[in-house]
Parts: structure tokens; C-alpha cells; sequence
């Protein structure tokens, strides 16, 4: 089947391919950082990525700038935006065009959806907020929102359920992977009815996003499709990338709970295709099991090192998925654990930008300021006297350490390959505020406790007066 062109505006002669190739790379596009690539760089510099919003289709809500503004206050720099068209809350469209007879025409876009989204790349990029897109969500294909979606057969004026191979009806839950929309590529079932509107949509998504450095590309929402699925959208948009003279970041998002779990090793262990791993799904983790499966998946990768990202952190009173307290553990164990990103889930399945949210974005912010995350790396080992699920530390040693504990207590922190004195200042997480100040002497193992109950991070750096 001959492939879908890109309009017009990103079609490249081969001298302008050759031209942009002797350019090598952008400097300023989102990336792994050459000096630590476990974690991004943005405009040249590295970047740690926090967020937390209220939807998940961003470049949908009808407030989108207002609520852009309000992450970007508290330090938010990081979204996730899915591709989803599902009309969840009743302000979502479709991208393709509705006929009078209410029918939908593949071939025709919806001018508004597309205007959104564009939009959403374009306010993002003002604001230097990182887009992390997820292309496909397995979620609008099947059960109620498969009866007005615009790829069933009787909503379109484009093939039947004949020629298209599916059902009137998919009513398991989509991890069941039943769905044949997930089966169209050509080593798969080679379904060249469906897959043309798919290539089509995604060559038009590519048309805006390509145009913009600050974008990440993400296969799926939490897939447990064959792997041949992923593969061949993410061979698809790095092809694509190319031949508009750009390099993008790709990777995708599996299921599976257990870091450990075959699927994981689809994208851990191919760094050609995936340039980092989304590890969203260790939120369904909690306490100390959650750090171990981070951990393991941080030395899985270390002979390759590149970003591990978690676009969405799990947990909210109310929800299905943990509570308040779930929620903000896991959030903070993956930064103290050194993940390229941390973002809250949105209501009810996650924090959101609620107050909570904020205090722990702010709260963050402030520990940058003082530990550049990028500069420490996972160190549990030097603590002692410490109760599971206590404290969590991230060190360079003799210089700085970041220790967060869950909810107060106290424990030894090994300073005695590292004498002097050391400043420590306390965060609130609950609040986003500065605690107290304090001194430690080094050269031995220093007992730290936490201001009170409650979720608390220390900056704990190497005195001035004490540096040589």
C-alpha cells in the first residue's frame, strides 16, 4: 500500500534532507542530556520534568491557557497530553468532519480539534511546559465509548464492518486486547482498510508537532498489545521526523505492574527504537515494593542509561487507585529514586493540580534549588535505623543529599567518608514551604530527624566555609 505523504509544509528535498542531516541535532529540542542522559535537556540545559493538571486530553479543556498558567506558578513544567477524542466530559470533539447525515467522513477533518491542538503545542512552547503525547488510548476504542466513535463502521461513510474487520461491539475491558484496531499493522493483519486512516491521522498530528522542539512521543496508554503494534507507529513517526530534517524522542507505555514483567523489556531493551521508558504503571506499586521496582529498572538500563519517565502518579482519597498519601509517596519516592519526570495522575485517579499537587511541586522546586537531582543518584544504603518505607536518600557524597521521609521518624545517615560540616534545610511537602535550618558534623553517622509527622525532604549540603 503506498504510505500517506505529510502535507506539503513538511516535505523536504533531498538537498534540504542532506542540509538538515550535516546539521546533526538541535541543541535546543527536548533530549537526553549528554552529561547524565537519565535525564532531559531542554534549550541545551538539563531539566528535571514535574507536573500535575486536572485532564489528561489537555489540548481539549476549554481553560487550557488559564490552567497552564497555573501549573507554570507553582513550577510545573511537564503535561501529558493523550491523543483521546472520547467525550468524557462534553466539551470534546472528534477530529474528523461530521457529514449532515450525522455520519463521519475519515477523509475530512474537524477543523476544531485540530485547532486545539495546535493550540495546546503553541501555549506549552510560551510556557517552556514539556508535551509528552500519548498517540493511541486503547481505552477509546472499546466498551461505551466504541459505540459513537468515529472508526466504527456505522458512525462513517468510509468502509463496513465487512471490510473492516471489526464488531458492533467490544464491551471487555480493553486490556483484553480484542480490539482489532491494535492488529492493523503489516506484521500483523496487514489490515490496509483501517491502517491508511490510521497512518492519516497520525501524519496530520505530526504536521503540528513536528514543527515544535519541546514534544515527546509516547505509543500507547498503558498497551498490552503485541509488540509489533508499538514498533510500527514508532518506526512510522521517526521516519516521518526525518524526513522533515527533525529528531524525536519515542517510547512506550506497557500494562504490566511489575517493572520486571517480559513487556517492559520491549522497550528497555531497544534502545535503537524507544529513547526512553514511561514506567507509569509502577504507581500501581506502593511503599517499599514501589522503590525496589524503580530501583531495579534504574540498574537495568545502566549500560545504557537514558530517561525514565512517569507521566501519570496513581493515588487520590476517593479513588480507585491509593489515597492522598499513596499518591504523593510514589511521586516523590520516583524523583528521590531518579526519574527523569514525576506527574500527578489527574482527579480522581490522581492528585491532580490540587493544592496537594502544588505544595509538593513547589516543595521540589525548592530542593532544586539547592541539589540539582541530576547531580545525586539513589543511596538507601547509607541510611540506617530506618524502618521500611521510613526515608528515601539520593546522594553525591561528601556534597549533597536529598532525603525524603514518608511521614517523619529519623535514621542515621552515613557521613563517615565525609567530614565537615553540612547545612540542612527542611521542605514541607504538605505546604510547599521552607522548614527549619540546622547543621551537621560529618566524618561519622549523623542521626537526622524529620520536623514533625508528615511528608518532609531535607537539603543536606556541604557547608562553604567547609569546602576546600
Amino acid at each position: 500500500m503506498k504510505r500517506l505523504l505529510l502535507p506539503a509544509l513538511l516535505l523536504f528535498t533531498a538537498e534540504a534532507f542532506a542540509a538538515a542531516a550535516q546539521r546533526d541535532d538541535d541543541p535546543n529540542r527536548i533530549q537526553p542530556w549528554s552529561k547524565n542522559p537519565r535525564y532531559w535537556q531542554y534549550k541545551g540545559k538539563p531539566v528535571l520534568l514535574l507536573g500535575g493538571s486536572k485532564d489528561d486530553n489537555l489540548f481539549q479543556i476549554p481553560d487550557l491557557k488559564e490552567h497552564l498558567d497555573e501549573m507554570a506558578s507553582v513550577g510545573a513544567n511537564y503535561i501529558r497530553n493523550t491523543m483521546s477524542d472520547r467525550p468524557d466530559k462534553g466539551f470534546e470533539v472528534y477530529p474528523f468532519k461530521r457529514l449532515p447525515n450525522g455520519k463521519y467522513d475519515l477523509e475530512q477533518w474537524n477543523d476544531e480539534f485540530w485547532q486545539r491542538f495546535e493550540n495546546m503545542l503553541r501555549w506549552t512552547a510560551e510556557r517552556d511546559i514539556i508535551v509528552q503525547i500519548e498517540v493511541w488510548d486503547r481505552f477509546d476504542y472499546s466498551q461505551k465509548n466504541w459505540e459513537p466513535h468515529p472508526y466504527n463502521p456505522r458512525n462513517n461513510v468510509n468502509y463496513t464492518y465487512a471490510q473492516s474487520g471489526f464488531r458492533e461491539e467490544y464491551p471487555n475491558h480493553p486490556g483484553r486486547n480484542e480490539q482489532p484496531f491494535f492488529f492493523t499493522t503489516p506484521k500483523q493483519r496487514n489490515n490496509t482498510v483501517v491502517l491508511k486512516y490510521q497512518q492519516r491521522f497520525v501524519e496530520k498530528m505530526l504536521s503540528y508537532a513536528l514543527q515544535y522542539n519541546h514534544v515527546l512521543y509516547c505509543m500507547d496508554n498503558e498497551t498490552s498489545a503485541e509488540e509489533e503494534w508499538g514498533a510500527y507507529w514508532a518506526e512510522f513517526i521517526r521516519d516521518h521526523a526525518r524526513s522533515a530534517g527533525k529528531q524525536v524522542c519515542l517510547t512506550e507505555m506497557w500494562d504490566a505492574w511489575d517493572l520486571k514483567h517480559e513487556h517492559h523489556r520491549r522497550t528497555l531493551d531497544h534502545p535503537e527504537r524507544y529513547d526512553f521508558g514511561d514506567v507509569s504503571q509502577n504507581n500501581q506499586q506502593k511503599g517499599q515494593t514501589h522503590w525496589d521496582n524503580f530501583q531495579w529498572a534504574y540498574r537495568y538500563i545502566a549500560k545504557q542509561p537514558r530517561p525514565l519517565n512517569t507521566v501519570k502518579t496513581y493515588g487520590a482519597d476517593g479513588g480507585r487507585f491509593g489515597n492522598n498519601r499513596d499518591g504523593l509517596e510514589r511521586w516523590w519516592r520516583h524523583i528521590i529514586g531518579g526519574a527523569a519526570s514525576a506527574r500527578f495522575h489527574r482527579p480522581e485517579s490522581g492528585l491532580g493540580l490540587s493544592d496537594l499537587a502544588k505544595g509538593s511541586l513547589q516543595a521540589a522546586r525548592k530542593l532544586e534549588s539547592l541539589i540539582r537531582l541530576w547531580d545525586v543518584e539513589p543511596a538507601n544504603h547509607r541510611l540506617s535505623d530506618r524502618a521500611v518505607n521510613e526515608a528515601y536518600l539520593a546522594a553525591r557524597p561528601g556534597e549533597a543529599y536529598a532525603l525524603y521521609f514518608t511521614d517523619g521518624g529519623a535514621v542515621g545517615l552515613d557521613l563517615k567518608d565525609a567530614p565537615g560540616r553540612y547545612d540542612v534545610r527542611w521542605i514541607d511537602i504538605q505546604t510547599g514551604e521552607w522548614g527549619k535550618r540546622e547543621t551537621l558534623e560529618g566524618g561519622r553517622i549523623a542521626a537526622v530527624a524529620a520536623p514533625a509527622k508528615g511528608h518532609w525532604v531535607a537539603a543536606i549540603v556541604k557547608a562553604k566555609s567547609a569546602k576546600k
